[in-house]
């Protein structure tokens, strides 16, 4: 035990934050590096903007090769940013305590030093088979619980002026677990830290759904979960390449509704059908409904890799909630080696996102590009470009992004390093740095 809460408070202080604030908004949207969700109902954009990888990948000299349990490293990882479909399928199907785990390591420290933990396509957990419980009784059969945080210092530089700012970008306890019933698995997070002008019950719940696999290449989902406006919008903050969303993934996405689900994964096609409530919050009953679609094209297949993974992508998110609203998105991803790109556009006639209601005709696209230059070494650019009222000249806003990701321990452990020029045509330049650590438990 008294090594568990040493391993615990060196967790902590490894992952003091840094991160970087702005006191003006028109430099950058207010809320960059915000992962939650903000007011319900905001009929109006100002400037405001908020955020709530098929190799196997040798181990970098930090990470030994040691076959202790915590191991993650499999011929499955793609090192792209996946989209929510394939999330849903190849966390769960890594869901559970490695059967052949020595859990009763003599030094817990030394252990997780050790583990071989190179995926960065799912979330990994650090104490994974620690926090992985069997029960006898009762409904569930097993379950993981596990932590995340992601926290971050950032710095902006505008004309004469620089302030600093931390930022908790999302602090997270929860757990994954198996029903007793081989084709039900469920999901349950919550957020504990409260966020200013957010009701805390609606902070409070994450995720909270149940999954139904009876269907062969296929996931039911029923409950509180995100909704995929887009590819970088609809997946978790845990996998994210950079420390914020683009502007069309934080301003057009990351929400969440209560809906019902249905996703699939093929070879060359995935697709995700969802109805259900157009309400952002666990409390919000049922205002209007909403409907979204998903579908991914992938002309080389998954398992060849001889010409890399390529994936076209399009959806769209409808419904209604104050007032209609509509975003059409489209995407392109493609992965060979070390190297992996995407474009995605979004076109929106109203939207309900993380930053609220909106009846503006919104757009907006951004590309990446990213390089892989040691497998823990992850070197990322991204060109980033929104407008938030095709009605209003001279609004555009462009953000300009560099990057470093240093993969410790796969996503369990992490830290990040962003350099963001931001561009408006309406308002002064800024410079944003930000530096970034994520622990996962």
């Amino acid at each position: 035990m008294k090594r568990f809460i040493k391993y615990i408070i060196f967790i902590l202080l490894f992952s003091v934050p840094l991160r970087c604030s702005a006191s003006n908004n028109e430099f950058l949207a207010q809320e960059l590096l915000n992962n939650t969700q903000a007011g319900e109902v905001n009929l109006s954009l100002d400037q405001g903007g908020a955020t709530d990888t098929g190799e196997d990948l040798p181990v970098n000299d930090f990470s030994p090769q040691v076959n202790n349990g915590i191991d993650d490293d499999d011929d499955d990882d793609e090192d792209d940013m996946i989209d929510s479909i394939e999330e849903e399928f190849k966390f769960f199907d890594k869901l559970g305590r490695d059967k052949n785990a020595n859990i009763e390591a003599e030094n817990l420290f030394k252990k997780v030093m050790k583990s071989k933990i190179t995926r960065t396509d799912i979330p990994s957990f650090l104490l994974k088979n620690e926090l992985t419980a069997d029960y006898k009784k009762g409904p569930i059969d097993e379950a993981q619980y596990y932590f995340g945080y992601r926290g971050s210092l950032s710095g902006l530089l505008s004309s004469r002026n620089y302030s600093t700012k931390y930022d908790n970008m999302t602090t997270e306890v929860g757990v994954y677990g198996k029903f007793k019933n081989p084709h039900y698995d469920f999901k349950l997070k919550l957020r504990p830290i409260p966020k200013d002008g957010v009701d805390y019950i609606d902070q409070l719940i994450g995720d909270a759904y149940i999954v139904n696999t009876q269907i062969p290449n296929h996931r039911i989902i029923a409950g509180f979960s995100r909704v995929q406006t887009g590819v970088e919008g609809g997946v978790s903050s845990f996998i994210l390449p950079f420390a914020a969303r683009s502007q069309i993934g934080r301003i057009f996405g990351n929400a969440r509704s209560l809906a019902v689900k249905v996703i699939g994964n093929y070879n060359y096609a995935d697709y995700s059908i969802s109805a259900g409530s157009s309400g952002r919050y666990i409390t919000s009953g049922m205002p209007g409904a909403e409907f979204n679609g998903w579908l991914n094209i992938k002309p080389f297949g998954t398992k060849d890799g001889k010409y890399g993974k390529l994936t076209l992508g399009g959806g769209i998110n409808t419904g209604h909630n104050r007032n209609d609203y509509t975003v059409g998105s489209v995407y392109v991803g493609y992965k060979h080696k070390q190297l992996w790109t995407n474009f995605e556009a979004a076109v929106a006639d109203g939207y309900s996102g993380s930053t609220g209601i909106s009846d503006k005709k919104a757009s907006g696209l951004t590309f990446t590009l990213g390089w892989k230059l040691k497998p823990y070494l992850q070197l990322i650019g991204r060109v980033d470009s929104f407008d938030p009222d095709r009605h209003v000249n001279n609004n555009r806003k462009n953000e300009y992004t560099i990057g470093l990701n240093w993969f410790i321990k796969g996503q369990a452990l992490k830290l990040i390093f962003n350099y963001v020029f931001c561009q408006n045509q309406n308002a002064p330049d800024g410079h944003r740095f930000i530096m970034a650590t994520q622990v996962m438990l």
